[in-house]
């Protein structure tokens, strides 16, 4: 039954993965298709984005609470509806609120996805979950460019980009009929005192949660997601991120309170006392700031730097991505042997591929290789990607008590979320800023360097982790 439940968790995750890399490519055909400006492209992207880092924590507490697979099909129906709107939307403004909401469902469903794996998955079939896990984020964000080239380019440019958002409705409708048939019943626990409808559900929610908890939280990641959604934000918009700082104060403040009261808050704060999710929360966050920020540079400096197609572009990353799924599975069956090492040596690939990256990328500007030779460079990046997500998540998760897995998946999830937004900003700001005096070449290579830096305090969280529990061991 756990492996049917993992396949509908995989299938929904990577619809939700899909989406995402998918639409980085339809951007200069929406643009043309709907007439949109550059800010209503902005949005595309950033509004899914902001959306989904904002309800993160509050569906995996609800998901904790009143049922996983019932949150978890909620969240597929309102992402699978919201594709549909996106396809049709007939204006700019009408696809960005269609992607608002998708951001939403896919808000839902993914922490449940984490909080699943937890609660039916033991020891090293956690592990192997986990890289199973991996494997679907691999190909995923691999297979979403080159889909979106191919919708495209079959479609053309009124059609092709709209496709891109349709194509998640077979795969929702699919979930959805898998996950009725599989998924255990009751969808929601006793504790929802017998609620079925959705109305219902969303009344126990307010009840039985956190609320002012939820609301807090909420509008401290939105406070400090919204500065680094705007690529040219204003000095006013910046004044939102001391007061998202100031509402995370708030927000603990409340959970102790919450508490010392006697009630359940939204997140037991003492799991961060636990060292390995505390360190691999870290870790994470880390991770996401620098290596997402690869992907953008690397479409640009194909697209921009070198003349390739959106195809093209694509096509780069695709023995990547299927490493990187290769790689998360070998991972995940190892991870209960070799611990936080996994992490470590996907860290150690990380960099070493970066700096063949900034190799192949100066060699190529002054002649002496051709830009494909990007692809082997990046299959190290993928490699990396493997070792590091799944085994961290099964790691960082491990020591978690069941009643908060949801919840605390997702607070793993909002600092990727987090780490995505503030390293694109800055790298591409650094890398724009660079293109005002300098080449492609140098301004990219440059870009990959502070990337390093970035993934280089990863692997010194890691190693400290690791040096920290040998001595515990001793």
């Amino acid at each position: 039954m756990r492996w049917r439940i993992l396949v509908v968790l995989l299938a929904a995750i990577s619809m939700s993965l899909i989406s995402v890399s998918i639409v980085n490519v339809a951007l200069p055909a929406i643009q043309e298709g709907l007439g949109a400006s550059q800010s209503d492209l902005q949005w595309v992207l950033s509004g899914y984005a902001l959306t989904f880092g904002v309800v993160l924590v509050a569906a995996g507490r609800a998901g904790d609470i009143m049922g996983r697979g019932g949150i978890f099909i909620i969240g597929v129906a309102v992402f699978t509806v919201a594709s549909v709107a996106s396809g049709f939307a007939p204006n700019a403004t009408s696809l960005n609120v269609a992607r608002f909401i998708q951001g939403v469902g896919s808000g839902l469903l993914n922490p449940q996805g984490v909080g699943m794996i937890q609660q039916y998955f033991r020891g090293g079939e956690r592990g192997r979950a986990f890289g199973y896990f991996g494997s679907a984020v691999g190909v995923s964000v691999g297979i979403g460019p080159v889909l979106g080239g191919l919708l495209i380019q079959f479609g053309g440019i009124e059609l092709g980009w709209r496709l891109t958002f349709l194509v998640n409705v077979p795969i929702g409708i699919a979930t959805l009929i898998m996950a009725f048939a599989w998924f255990p019943r009751p969808l929601f626990h006793r504790e929802s005192k017998g609620a079925t409808s959705v109305s219902h559900c969303v009344l126990h929610m307010l009840r039985a949660l956190d609320p002012v908890g939820s609301v807090l939280l909420g509008l401290a990641v939105f406070a400090i997601l919204f500065p680094f959604m705007e690529f040219q934000a204003s000095a006013l918009n910046w004044l939102w991120l001391p007061a998202g700082i100031a509402l995370v104060v708030a927000w603990v403040w409340w959970e102790r309170r919450y508490a010392r009261l006697g009630r359940s808050p939204m997140v037991d704060l003492n799991i961060f006392s636990t060292q390995s999710f505390s360190y691999g929360t870290l870790i994470m966050t880390l991770y996401f700031m620098g290596m997402t920020s690869i992907w953008v540079l690397v479409a640009l400096y194909m697209q921009q730097g070198v003349g390739k197609s959106a195809l093209e572009a694509g096509m780069v990353g695709i023995p990547s991505a299927f490493v990187s799924a290769l790689a998360a599975n070998w991972a995940g069956r190892r991870v209960a042997i070799y611990g936080r090492k996994v992490v470590i040596g996907g860290l150690c690939c990380a960099v070493a591929g970066l700096g063949l990256c900034i190799t192949v990328i100066l060699l190529q500007a002054n002649g002496y290789l051709s830009v494909w030779w990007l692809m082997p460079s990046l299959v190290l990046i993928g490699l990396a990607q493997g070792a590091v997500i799944s085994p961290n998540q099964t790691l960082t998760l491990a020591e978690v008590p069941l009643a908060y897995a949801g919840s605390s998946g997702a607070i793993m999830q909002t600092g990727q979320r987090i780490g995505t937004s503030v390293g694109i900003a800055i790298v591409t700001a650094a890398v724009f800023a660079l293109l005002s005096v300098t080449s492609w070449p140098i301004a990219v290579a440059s870009g990959f360097g502070l990337i390093g830096l970035v993934i280089g305090a990863a692997l010194v969280v890691a190693v400290k982790d690791q040096s920290s529990r040998k001595h515990l061991q001793q």
